[in-house]
């Protein structure tokens, strides 16, 4: 009976206008999101073994600075003034090797041999997840990372111009080095293992450890200036970051501050385009009560009838219940996969630009729908169930 009275009166106008609506708002938010978590690696993906918000710090090298051996170091008033920033969170400098490091390895019959150099970092800049970034004295092996353009100065030059193989980084990875290390008149051969490649480091980099071993070992006992700094900062696109460098002439490696100005951006845009959304679904949420109150309102007398022969409030707004909750399973379903279809479109034309970026998961949408689909069918159910417990007060 309750059901034939809601096809009675049921407005398909209405309802349509609060299904595209809501369908709207539900395909905005969820757009949002999934194409924020989709790009947002195109400008953040770095070094797996670094987080996103460090920033390599060096001076300019002036001709004057050249001439007269004085090198760009960065002085103790330097790195307390860097520390004393309001966007610098903490500031490590690099230490230089104090002694001669060569290295080779063996390839397709030939005995390849250069000379090296190697600086450290505090650990604590490095990400701890980085497996076996660990040196203990009297170890035969040190973990190493290069920057990954060096490999590709391998692979797409000197490797072609000789007929060599081509090395991937997983090869690189179970290949080891020997390394050779000399000062103080002693010198010792150790085993060398590359466990990264660095887009944002060019350097050699080992643990602090080794780095404090060696240098005591074989260094020769000077106290040299650090010539960069490695400083994590709050926000990368921070305009202050930017201005205290060029005052103070520093230069920043890589894009860094460019790509954290573009992922601010990109968060703000995000940020507007889910307001909207969600003011969107907003607005359709009460569109649908305004429609299921004036069907209440136009049966308010055969409801009241219903709840005077017997039948519980709970029975009386189950069908009007049922009615918002399929409803929004359908805004749900249906918003998901239109997000696909855009999602499919947008993926190819960011494989084309970034051909090593990894597709990403689908869960940030869908969760985001299958929490809205809660959120709002239970606001729905708890609505409906109060108005009808307001007639049953009234009768």
């Amino acid at each position: 009976m309750i059901w034939k009275l809601l096809r009675q009166h049921i407005s398909v106008a209405q309802l349509a206008g609060f299904f595209l609506a809501n369908l709207c708002g539900m395909v905005i938010v969820l757009l949002s999101i999934q194409f924020y978590k989709d790009v947002l690696p195109v400008f953040t993906q770095g070094d797996s073994f670094m987080k996103k918000d460090y920033v390599i710090v060096s001076k300019k090298v002036s001709t004057l600075g050249s001439l007269v051996s004085k090198g760009g170091t960065f002085s103790k008033g330097d790195i307390a003034d860097m520390e004393a920033q309001p966007f610098a969170k903490r500031t490590g400098a690099f230490t230089p090797a104090q002694f001669e490091v060569s290295a080779g390895m063996g390839m397709a019959g030939m005995q390849l041999s250069t000379a090296m150099f190697f600086e450290s970092v505090p650990d604590e800049f490095v990400d701890v997840r980085l497996e076996g970034w660990t040196y203990r004295e009297g170890q035969d092996e040190i973990p190493i990372i290069i920057p990954r353009n060096y490999l590709n100065l391998y692979n797409f030059g000197f490797a072609q111009s000789r007929n060599l193989p081509q090395l991937s980084e997983g090869v690189m990875g179970m290949m080891t080095l020997d390394v050779r290390i000399s000062g103080k008149g002693r010198t010792e051969r150790m085993k060398g293992r590359i466990v990264g490649f660095s887009n944002r480091l060019n350097t050699i980099l080992v643990p602090q450890a080794f780095m404090n071993w060696a240098n005591a070992a074989f260094g020769d006992g000077r106290d040299n200036a650090p010539s960069r700094l490695i400083v994590e900062v709050d926000n990368p696109a921070d305009d202050r970051i930017a201005k205290y460098f060029k005052d103070r002439g520093y230069e920043t490696e890589g894009d860094k501050l460019d790509a954290g100005k573009t992922t601010w951006f990109l968060k703000m845009v995000t940020g507007i385009v889910l307001t909207v959304g969600l003011i969107i679904s907003v607005l359709s949420f009460y569109l649908l009560m305004l429609s299921i109150y004036l069907l209440l309102q136009k049966n308010t007398k055969k409801l009241e009838n219903l709840l005077l022969i017997g039948f519980s409030p709970a029975a009386v707004a189950r069908p009007y219940q049922v009615l918002t909750v399929a409803l929004n399973a359908a805004v749900a379903v249906i918003g998901v996969l239109v997000v696909c279809v855009a999602r499919g479109s947008y993926l190819d034309m960011l494989g084309r630009l970034v051909p090593d970026l990894e597709e990403g998961s689908l869960w940030p949408a869908l969760l985001t729908a299958g929490v809205l689909f809660l959120v709002v069918s239970v606001l729905n159910v708890v609505a409906v169930r109060r108005k009808v417990d307001s007639i049953r007060v009234k009768k």
